[in-house]
């Protein structure tokens, strides 16, 4: 038998598919992350965000993930299913903190959305069933001349207990927006329709 089961914080993983990523190297500062890319039962993958970094008691401060989203701007990542180079442009972080649809977002997806911005490189890493739709606006009629592609992703966050240990998480489906600006490039664009999944596949 080539490979062999880990049991990681109550995760079924196969060890060969599993990635760790502590430090991002990004607009010359590393950043300290703690991020693990797993399958669950099905064989789906998963990006695991260990850390709640942004709370919030009452409401998300978007501004902190903004500022946040600022060290990933000049990088690119690659979609695996695709081959598809998505690049973060300076739009980003100001799109993803403040667009109509994280507008709307309250409670436990404003959340998810937040500390999503954590895994931005393994969450594009392991998007799938890529689709593709026109450009119909015209103020978009430059930075997504050729377009706009959207990816499916996965994303799990712990629940903590009484004594700060993760008992269970929460996993999160989500869209990935990016377009297809006028100089050829991908750039990511937003994280939009965000659902928390039932299934309880990814618990041991």
């Amino acid at each position: 038998m080539n490979f062999y089961i880990l049991l990681i914080s109550n995760i079924l993983v196969n060890h060969h598919d599993f990635q760790q990523s502590k430090i991002l190297y990004s607009e010359g500062k590393f950043m300290e992350r703690n991020v693990e890319v797993v399958k669950d039962l099905l064989g789906n993958k998963v990006v695991v965000i260990q850390d709640i970094r942004f709370k919030g008691k009452r409401a998300v401060r978007w501004s902190d993930v903004e500022k946040y989203l600022k060290q990933y701007v000049g990088e690119a990542h690659l979609i695996k299913s695709t081959n598809d180079l998505v690049y973060i442009g300076a739009d980003l972080p100001d799109e993803y903190t403040h667009s109509n649809y994280t507008h709307i977002l309250k409670g436990a997806n404003a959340k998810a959305k937040a500390n999503a911005a954590q895994g931005l490189p393994e969450l594009l890493m392991i998007a799938t069933e890529k689709e593709y739709e026109i450009n119909r606006k015209e103020k978009h009629s430059q930075d997504a001349k050729y377009g706009w592609y959207s990816y499916v992703t996965r994303f799990a966050l712990p629940i903590y207990d009484e004594n700060g240990e993760a008992e269970r998480y929460n996993v999160f489906q989500a869209i990935i927006l990016v377009r297809h600006a006028e100089d050829g490039k991908l750039y990511l664009y937003d994280i939009i329709k965000i659902k928390k999944e039932t299934s309880n596949l990814f618990q041991s």
